[in-house]
């Protein structure tokens, strides 16, 4: 097994069209072509975490956060941190892969993951992705329908939220004048033929539809297939931007605050003042997501669960929603087990993933003792 066989089996988890356009999710630095060894999953590339990767004889290190997020200027190997890393990285051959907010925006991602430790039911995303869906139409003739459909298929297409192999089938006549230079498949040449045909139509993710259309004109026995391509404006089902649950019955605030604290293992809850007593309907976007709770209050969230937040924030929040900061690290470190989940139930349980954590958050807290009096 070659480590781009566990890459690409990420990216069709999350692919990294759908991340932050500033983002930079996917390779970072090494040689996806290599075979595996092992593989160590963690939030921050340091160097105590490549010491660790070393000693497990792992030669693809994941990680949340990408290691390259801005452009380098230069590789001070005397006395900048990160250019000593790159230079360990490159003489071990070790290959450094980023799933940042591909895995923010993804089913099972960051968020889910979070609605899941918490207990909620009926999870959804809080705000599908828009306008990154096209639908595309082709005119088959009625006995290569099924071949041009699940060529599409393959290719990505036709998957709506939970099902696949979508698409719609309507019957109806195609005509053609092929002049001296085509090879019809049907009919003949310098003849008007009508035709029999099935219009197919999918959905299809904007960064599959070259790939879909491939697939269908490899498929379609027509020299000169008909089909349209036009943009849908629905909301992706599939990706989206944080998540939303509720609770079967209202939970206490005070037991929802300890609900959080152990899930996410944070014993420093920051919340909101004149919230809500009961909270049923919860929204949350791991990391940095306040720009997002407008979205749970439009949902009608009683509580809102993310990390990063000033004290105006949790201002603009009160008598209208539980605002809690549960930590930037803290609401995103337990996603790390479900990438190991993930890739263990794809290529099989022996698959070798280590999850790497210790002092790897770079934000400590300092807890004083309560004086004896």
């Amino acid at each position: 097994m070659k480590i781009a066989d566990i890459t690409g089996f990420l990216e069709q988890w999350g692919p990294r069209d759908i991340a932050w356009d500033r983002d930079n999710t996917g390779l970072q630095i090494g040689d996806v072509t290599q075979p595996l060894k092992n593989i160590l999953l963690c939030m921050d590339l340091q160097e105590e975490v490549i010491d660790d990767a070393l000693s497990r004889n792992c030669n693809l290190i994941i990680t949340h956060h990408p290691f390259l997020f801005l452009p380098l200027k230069k590789l001070d190997l005397a006395r900048d941190p990160k250019s000593k890393l790159i230079r360990q990285i490159i003489n071990n051959n070790l290959c450094i892969y980023s799933m940042h907010t591909n895995l923010d925006f993804t089913a099972d991602g960051v968020s889910f993951t979070l609605a899941k430790l918490v207990g909620l039911d009926n999870i959804s995303f809080l705000a599908p992705i828009e306008k990154d869906q096209y639908k595309i139409t082709v005119f088959v003739p009625e006995n290569s329908a099924e071949v041009v459909g699940n060529a599409m298929f393959s290719a990505g297409a036709g998957i709506i939220g939970n099902y696949s192999g979508c698409s719609f089938r309507s019957s109806g006549t195609g005509t053609f004048f092929g002049n001296e230079n085509s090879n019809p498949a049907a009919g003949v040449k310098n003849r008007f033929e009508k035709v029999e045909e099935i219009r197919l139509e999918v959905v299809a993710d904007a960064w599959l539809v070259e790939r879909v259309v491939k697939a269908m004109t490899a498929a379609h026995p027509y020299e000169e297939p008909a089909y349209d391509i036009y943009p849908v404006t629905n909301k992706n089902k599939n990706y989206g931007i944080g998540a939303i649950g509720e609770y079967e019955n209202p939970v206490k605030t005070s037991e929802f605050l300890e609900i959080v604290s152990k899930a996410i293992d944070q014993k420093c809850l920051r919340y909101s003042r004149n919230h809500p007593e009961k909270i049923k309907k919860v929204a949350m976007t791991g990391g940095s997501g306040f720009e997002y709770m407008k979205f749970a209050l439009a949902e009608g969230a009683d509580a809102y669960l993310t990390a990063d937040l000033k004290y105006h924030d949790f201002q603009s929040a009160e008598g209208k929603i539980l605002l809690i900061d549960g930590g930037h690290y803290e609401t995103e470190q337990k996603t790390l087990k479900t990438v190991k989940n993930k890739i263990q139930k794809h290529f099989g349980k022996e698959m070798p993933a280590g999850i790497y954590f210790a002092g790897v958050n770079s934000v400590r807290y300092f807890y004083t003792k309560k004086e004896n009096k």
